[in-house]
């Protein structure tokens, strides 16, 4: 017999004073407590205003889930009855009749519990879901995270307000198997030539228990077309629970970022035969051949060049199926407060517009929760490499004996749940870790912990600490320091980080959001203490974080209207993002990755780094961000944003290329455009450039003249290759804005 599951339905309580559940409302699993509880009691829609006060404080209750069934499960000679739970937020007991079965804690590991035993007609199945973890004596905020391993950001952040989430954030249900069953998914483990020519390796797999009679284990090996390419059979004689299936595959189709080449994948179906060779458990998985390794960029070991000579900068080059490549992307967050409603369809729709916007790689933050497989999945269909952090986020965490026990269980369970997956090409234990206001350094055990267990379960796949490290760009997140005077285009073309992994432009929402998040008396003029500030336009970490008045009005001067404002705010994101990812490329081979903050959003901002608005509204800084990702471009590298008439405007003319082949010659033309007149500065004749190369061009020379027309631009266009043109749009330097006095009302509402 395959397994058979069996569907729950639902209901909720919460645990009043005396301990005893109060009335029961509707679940919706996969879901959360708080999301039942708000459609049972009608509480107002969070997105809107100040209300998520409403939703706050239901993680300091206990909530009891009692399963309801359509009928009792009958059993046959052989068969067993398990629980399975794929995801508890965060900690609970499992009853059944009232008894306790089970003590549970960590979102990452899934409950497979055998209840056959214990299971009586009538009784009732309860998960009892205990009060959010927070270490004691911290204030309010990520630190109340530090002890447990649940994601940091729920605490609150300069992105998401303070909304714990608790409940079954996965699947739930009851699932008849074979007494002999799959103890874990059998494992395709291999490695590759150095040419990647012949990838040999094994097929693992763990029964639950010994074999108890003759049995057949079978293996299928298929391409995405179906032509079987491995086809074994084993015997599995009585007594045994571990096999090994040795395998070798010549000419394998690899798996590529999909700027690369193709995202190959096989299928692998495995099957456990009785001895009438009927299936008593079955397994199909897709799989991905491909190397990865983390390596050193061209100079980087002669650094540092003086002395003392302490340790270079660590490798931060992907180099996958022998090339090397650059690594462009963002920072993803989970796209909703309660990870348990989000799910394919949600992940699939901002997936397609990261592999639309050219992107070939996305950091999975560690303030967030790791998703459900199918996000995998589409990763691995889509050709996009995961960076995976661990949950840890910008916390000391303990190397106390509890926390390090937890932190061991949810790691394995994570790693064993994704390391199939060829997307997944990064483990790094955490996101900040190595800073002030975390304090760990790599001596922490916890990071010695999660080192040690990426190498035994996972040790293909490369590790690092934390991000940043040593020659890693981590910020920063405005277009412009206003306290420096500085851009972040200048500041950028005067570093030479190994990799970029954080650095931000703001810009607010839509005005559509705006109208929809915003009560109507609070709309205009935006100002603190308002649902501005809920929304994280104001004090979300500086005082004018996120919408960050002052360089708009640096640039344009005050504005009118919201339209206007949220026109200006876009534009400079837009621009600020695009002028980055090109000058982080144009640092290639010493630079090497590429991945701003952020991609996403759990919640409606009004203000913020991302690149689409919550749910999956794009930005117009999402499609400048695209253009300056495409695998070959005409790109300008330009001082600053803002120009006055008679300056010597010098912009650099580079072609970035990050495509697998080579490109011949070709003709590139540079025009100035202004006040609706087209001016020629250059011509150059560029290439042959090699794969993966980029070549610098010349330098454009000329005085700018006198400009009605408040915006001006750059064009860049090659002959014969239209899709590889670029354009920039550039600011006419207004009069100094004058400085407001501190005492100002202004200064007080961040104007």
């Amino acid at each position: 017999m395959a397994r058979q599951p069996i569907p729950l339905r639902w209901k909720l309580a919460r645990l009043e004073a005396d301990g005893l559940p109060g009335p029961w409302i509707p679940s919706t699993v996969p879901g959360a407590v708080q999301l039942d509880w708000a459609a049972a009691n009608a509480l107002p829609d969070y997105s809107h205003g100040d209300n998520v006060r409403f939703w706050q404080g239901l993680e300091d209750y206990s909530w009891l889930y009692r399963a309801e069934l359509d009928a009792t499960p009958t059993l046959v000679s052989g068969e067993r009855l398990f629980l399975i739970v794929e995801g508890v937020d965060y900690a609970c007991d499992v009853l059944l009749g009232g008894r306790r079965l089970l003590q549970h804690t960590g979102m990452q590991i899934p409950i497979r519990l055998d209840v056959t035993d214990s299971w009586k007609d009538g009784a009732e199945l309860d998960i009892l879901i205990h009060l959010a973890p927070k270490a004691a004596d911290m204030p309010a905020g990520r630190a109340q995270a530090r002890e447990s391993c649940k994601p940091a950001v729920s605490y609150g952040w300069d992105f998401h307000p303070r909304l714990i989430p608790l409940g079954l954030w996965q699947n739930a249900f009851l699932e008849v198997r074979s007494a002999v069953h799959f103890h874990e998914a059998p494992e395709v483990k291999y490695s590759l030539s150095e040419d990647c020519t012949l990838a040999c390796g094994e097929l693992r797999v763990m029964l639950n228990s010994p074999a108890t009679a003759n049995m057949t284990l079978t293996w299928r090996l298929r391409k995405s077309d179906g032509e079987v390419v491995i086809s074994q059979d084993m015997a599995v004689e009585p007594g045994m629970s571990r096999l090994s299936v040795p395998f070798r595959l010549e000419q394998p189709a690899l798996w590529w970022p999909h700027d690369q080449g193709l995202p190959s994948r096989y299928i692998s179906e495995v099957s456990l035969l009785d001895e009438a060779v009927a299936e008593v458990d079955g397994h199909s998985a897709r799989i991905g051949f491909r190397r990865v390794r983390l390596c050193m960029a061209p100079g980087q070991w002669e650094e540092p060049h003086l002395f003392p000579k302490s340790r270079s900068r660590p490798p931060l080059t992907f180099e996958i199926n022998g090339r090397r490549i650059f690594a462009k992307g963002s920072n993803w967050v989970c796209p909703h407060i309660f990870p348990g409603a989000v799910g394919r369809v949600e992940y699939e729709s901002q997936l397609r517009l990261a592999h639309e916007s050219h992107f070939n790689i996305l950091r999975l933050w560690g303030g967030s929760v790791a998703p459900q497989d199918c996000f995998y999945d589409l990763c691995d269909e889509l050709g996009i490499m995961v960076w995976q952090d661990f949950p840890l986020s910008c916390n000391a965490y303990p190397d106390t004996e509890p926390y390090l026990t937890l932190l061991d269980q949810e790691s394995r369970s994570l790693i064993k749940r994704l390391k199939r997956h060829p997307a997944v090409v990064l483990w790094c234990g955490g996101n900040e870790l190595f800073n002030a206001w975390s304090g760990m350094t790599d001596q922490a055990f916890a990071l010695r912990l999660l080192n040690r267990n990426t190498f035994e379960l996972d040790p293909a796949t490369p590790f690092l600490p934390t991000a940043p490290v040593e020659g890693m760009g981590h910020g920063h997140y405005v277009f412009r320091d206003m306290e420096a005077g500085e851009e972040a285009w200048g500041i950028f073309q005067k570093s030479s980080c190994s990799a970029y992994s954080e650095f931000g432009c703001p810009g607010p929402a839509s005005v559509e959001t705006l109208k929809r998040i915003l009560p109507a008396s609070e709309l205009w003029p935006p100002r603190s203490g308002t649902s501005w500030e809920t929304h994280h336009a104001f004090a979300a970490w500086l005082p004018d974080s996120w919408l960050h008045l002052a360089a708009c009005n640096h640039y344009f001067g005050p504005s009118e209207t919201l339209e206007e404002l949220v026109e200006r705010g876009q534009f400079l994101q837009a621009a600020g993002f695009q002028g980055l990812f090109e000058e982080a490329r144009r640092q290639k081979p010493v630079s090497s990755m590429a991945l701003n903050w952020c991609f996403n959003e759990p919640w409606p901002c009004a203000a913020n780094n991302s690149l689409i608005s919550w749910p999956c509204e794009p930005k117009p800084a999402l499609a400048a961000v695209g253009l300056a990702c495409r695998p070959t471009l005409l790109s300008a590298r330009i001082r600053k944003l803002a120009w006055k008439a008679g300056e010597n405007f010098d912009p650099e003319i580079w072609i970035l290329h990050d495509g697998p082949n080579g490109i011949g010659a070709f003709e590139v033309a540079v025009w100035l455009e202004h006040d609706g007149v087209r001016i020629p500065l250059v011509r150059w004749t560029a290439g042959p450039i090699d794969a993966n190369c980029n070549l610098q061009g010349p330098r454009v020379q000329c005085r700018l003249p006198k400009m009605s027309d408040p915006r001006f631009r750059l064009l860049l266009e090659a002959e014969g290759h239209p899709e590889f043109g670029s354009c920039y749009i550039l600011l006419k330097e207004n009069e100094p804005v004058p400085k407001i006095a501190k005492d100002s009302p202004a200064r007080a509402m961040n104007f």
